[in-house]
């Protein structure tokens, strides 16, 4: 499935940035299934409730996944998740995020 360029361009979650069927699954599982409903969301708060949900500490790149889609339906361009690992980094470092 082709990718979308903007967030005004996309239909379907295939059509996001950096994901693919496991993620399309987790975002199932977060109770997310049309693009619109990531506009606002919070990506660690996501994160947070993914690993709840499936009592598993999912890899940290799920953070980036998440963070990447989330500033997409926001309005920012496309980007590589990994363009997103320092921003990660420095947000789980702050002492407001524990």
């Amino acid at each position: 499935m082709k990718k979308a360029l903007t967030c005004t361009d996309i239909k379907q979650l295939e059509q996001l940035p950096n994901v693919g069927k496991a993620t399309v699954a987790d975002l199932h599982l977060l109770g997310i299934i049309e693009p619109k409903q990531l506009k606002g969301r919070n990506p660690y708060q996501m994160y947070d409730e993914l690993c709840a949900m499936t009592k598993v500490r999912h890899d940290p790149c799920v953070y980036d996944v998440f963070i990447s889609i989330v500033k997409f339906m926001d309005g920012d361009p496309p980007l590589a998740w990994w363009h997103y690992t320092a921003e990660r980094k420095a947000h789980l470092a702050s002492p407001s995020s524990l």
